[in-house]
C-alpha cells in the first residue's frame, strides 16, 4: 500500500512539474525552450526604447501582435541555430562583430541604432542575437548557392526553415498561436479568441 501511495505521489508531482513547464514555456524548438520570461523581457525592452522616440506615425506592432512578433523572433533564431549546428557552421565572435560593424556602417553610426531597432521592433537586448541570425542566414544562402540554388526571393532559405522545423519539432504555447509547418511561421490565435 505504501509503495502505491509513493508511486501516485511521484506521478502527480511529475505531472505538476510538466504542467508548470508548459505554463512557463512560450515555445520549444527541439530541446530549446523559449520561456514566457524571455518573451516578456524582449517586449519590455522594445517598449522601453519606443518611449524615447516619437512613434505616432509609425505602424508598429502592439499588444498581441507585438507579443507574437517577440515569440516569432526567438523561435526563428532557435531554428537557425539548429540549421547552423546541422551544417556544422562555426559562428565566431569575430564574424558577428564584423557583421555588427557592417550594420552600423549602413545606419551611418552607432547613434542611429536605437531608432532603427525601434522601427524594426527588435529589442536592444536581442541585437547580438539578431546579428548572429543574420550571419547564419547569409552562410546558409552561400551553401544553397554553391549547391545550385538560384532563388533571390528568400524561398530557398524558407525551405530550409520549414525542413529544420519539421526535423526539430516546433511547439508553440496555444495562447500565442500554432506553428505552421507549410509556411514556416506562427499562425496567430483567432482575433476573436480571448487574450490571456
Amino acid at each position: 500500500m505504501k509503495r502505491k501511495v509513493v508511486f501516485v505521489v511521484a506521478a502527480v508531482s511529475a505531472l505538476l512539474l510538466t504542467s508548470c513547464s508548459q505554463i512557463n514555456s512560450a515555445a520549444k524548438v527541439g530541446k530549446t525552450e523559449i520561456t514566457n520570461n524571455q518573451v516578456q523581457s524582449t517586449i519590455n525592452s522594445i517598449l522601453k526604447e519606443r518611449s524615447k522616440f516619437d512613434t505616432q506615425n509609425q505602424n508598429l506592432p502592439t499588444k498581441a501582435d507585438l507579443t507574437l512578433s517577440a515569440v516569432r523572433f526567438h523561435v526563428i533564431s532557435a531554428i537557425f541555430d539548429a540549421l547552423a549546428k546541422g551544417a556544422q557552421l562555426k559562428i565566431t565572435d569575430g564574424v558577428t562583430t564584423k557583421k555588427r560593424e557592417e550594420i552600423l556602417a549602413q545606419l551611418g553610426s552607432a547613434d542611429n541604432l536605437p531608432q532603427a531597432l525601434v522601427k524594426a521592433s527588435i529589442a536592444q537586448k536581442d541585437f547580438d542575437r539578431y546579428v548572429r541570425t543574420i550571419v547564419i542566414i547569409e552562410k546558409m544562402g552561400q551553401i544553397l548557392a554553391a549547391a545550385g540554388d538560384k532563388s533571390t526571393d528568400g524561398s530557398g532559405i524558407q525551405k530550409l526553415v520549414i525542413a529544420a522545423a519539421k526535423r526539430e519539432k516546433v511547439e508553440i504555447n496555444p495562447r500565442y498561436g500554432t506553428w505552421n509547418y507549410t509556411t514556416g511561421t506562427i499562425d496567430p490565435v483567432s482575433s476573436t479568441a480571448p487574450v490571456k
